[in-house]
């Protein structure tokens, strides 16, 4: 029970929107066994929200007192990445493949490579919506950011690609759990 509880790490991802924290959350699950909870996932299903959570100090307060937390990584891509990375997306709707016209474009421009059906950009990743969701996401969560600060629990990884900050923010990681990807490879020998 001792070992179990020592492998308890209770961890927030906070960055703007198309930061990259689906992508570091799955490296973080893959390397560390950890569970991955999206509280954007959570709130879409559940409120019928769009936000991340915590949004404001009295919701990080609150949150503290019924599960503290451990560390928060913060990914601070600059804005310019942002909005060049989200309004490059396209989606096909009925699978929820997800292309990138920079670095992940359909063989057929327009289209999804397996059904051949149109793709379609989300409303949220139109330009003008982009930037008002980063400029709202600046505005309500730079408290919340220094509130884990003055905690002494905000880890900031900066960068403008997930796989220059990953290396990073894993090294962070080590410092607090095993690397469970190593063990396993190293047992499968």
């Amino acid at each position: 029970m001792a070992a179990r509880r020592a492998l308890l790490l209770r961890a927030l991802i906070m960055g703007p929107p198309g930061s990259g924290k689906g992508t570091v959350s799955a490296r973080i699950v893959q390397h560390f066994a950890l569970k991955h909870l999206s509280s954007g996932d959570i709130l879409r299903d559940n409120m019928n929200r769009k936000s991340g959570f915590p949004r404001t100090v009295p919701q990080a307060e609150a949150l503290d007192k019924v599960c503290p937390i451990d560390t928060v990584i913060d990914l601070d891509v600059p804005f310019e990445t942002i909005q060049q990375r989200l309004t490059a997306r396209w989606i096909h709707p009925a699978s929820g493949r997800v292309y990138n016209l920079e670095f992940n474009p359909p063989k057929v421009p327009g289209c999804d490579d397996i059904t051949g059906e149109p793709l379609v950009q989300r409303d949220d990743d139109k330009p003008e919506t982009v930037m008002k969701r980063l400029k709202s996401y600046e505005t309500e969560t730079k408290p919340v950011l220094e509130y884990y600060r003055r905690k002494g629990v905000l880890e900031s990884f900066s960068g403008t690609e997930t796989n220059k900050i990953w290396p990073h923010i894993h090294r962070f990681l080590q410092t607090k759990l095993p690397d469970m990807s190593q063990k396993e490879a190293s047992t499968n020998r």
